[in-house]
């Protein structure tokens, strides 16, 4: 083993053995040849190359060193085509702290039977008079940059639980095809984290809706792993325990303080309350648009299609080794 296995237990250990291929004596040759593949990207400001931060875009592909310089090279390239979301990137900014504290994301105390870090969201807690949907995106990124530095969960990865009960579709209908896209590019295309599981629950049709939209632009991998659950919490309790989840999941827990993790994050900072006017600190929908990349423009415009709220078809998911329960309510 060597030091930058450190952190890590014996069962994630062999874990990483197992699945991610990882191999203490080749590990410093691995990380030498994505940081060698650097030289080919010279548009691409690389602000971080030391060996642990290569290390966790290795797990995330399980060691394969293309992968992951490319996911490497994603990372910095969409900070580069978006720096207005990075801006001022802290918890004590004002839309990022709104976020937090209403429980954007929220995280549960104990992980999952295989050791993942586990995400709430509660939809309907978006107030979106005192912040936007980027600032939610803001501080799920602020969260995770956090929490990846665990190397027990860059093994492990994370789970994301979205229940979406009194979730209204004029809340919905602020989510536009070229925010969505924002977010896909941003978790699933350009973070190092491995999401196990991506749950729905209590969504209404007009949720459906919004998943046709997206859907063609997720990887095979990442639709396999979403699962709608409607109304059947009993299937969620199939593939995540009860004993872990808060009662407004169906689960054995006390209902969850939507505090919790912004606590952590703040500090003493939680409290603090200042003057604020929201231009200062929020992007409008004009100005999002205008300042997202070519690319993500030219994605989301494709997919802008009439009629998309319709109520859409069942979707099947998948999980490794298990066979999810679906429910379209």
């Amino acid at each position: 083993m060597t030091h930058l296995q450190a952190g890590l237990s014996p069962e994630t250990l062999e874990k990483a053995k197992v699945e991610l291929k990882e191999n203490p004596d080749t590990l410093h040759q691995d990380i030498q040849e994505v940081r060698d593949m650097i030289i080919t990207r010279p548009d691409i400001g690389f602000l971080r190359t030391d060996d642990a931060f290569i290390l966790r875009f290795l797990r995330a592909r399980k060691f394969n060193h293309f992968e992951a310089f490319r996911l490497l090279a994603q990372y910095f390239e969409y900070r580069q085509q978006n720096l207005d979301m990075f801006k001022n990137l802290k918890a004590t900014d004002h839309g990022i702290k709104q976020a937090l504290k209403d429980g954007f994301p929220g995280v549960l105390t104990n992980l999952d039977r295989y050791g993942r870090k586990i995400l709430i969201l509660f939809a309907a807690n978006w107030d979106q008079s005192r912040y936007t949907f980027v600032d939610i995106l803001r501080a799920i990124l602020l969260s995770l940059e956090s929490m990846i530095e665990d190397p027990e969960l860059q093994v492990n990865g994370f789970v994301l639980i979205i229940d979406w009960s009194n979730f209204t579709f004029k809340q919905a209908s602020k989510l536009t095809p070229s925010m969505l896209r924002l977010a896909i590019e941003g978790l699933q295309d350009s973070f190092p984290a491995r999401f196990g599981g991506i749950h729905f629950v209590n969504q209404p049709w007009y949720i459906h809706a919004l998943y046709t939209v997206i859907r063609p632009f997720l990887k095979d991998k990442t639709r396999k792993r979403i699962f709608m659950h409607g109304n059947n919490l009993n299937s969620l309790h199939q593939l995540m325990h009860p004993e872990i989840l808060p009662s407004e999941l169906g689960g054995m827990m006390p209902p969850y303080d939507m505090g919790t993790w912004a606590r952590t994050l703040l500090d003493h900072d939680y409290d603090e309350e200042t003057e604020y006017s929201p231009e200062s600190y929020t992007l409008s929908v004009k100005d999002l648009e205008k300042d997202l990349s070519p690319k993500t423009m030219k994605r989301s415009q494709s997919v802008v299609e009439p009629g998309v709220l319709k109520r859409p078809e069942k979707v099947k998911s998948e999980e490794e080794n298990m066979q999810p329960l679906l429910s379209l309510d």
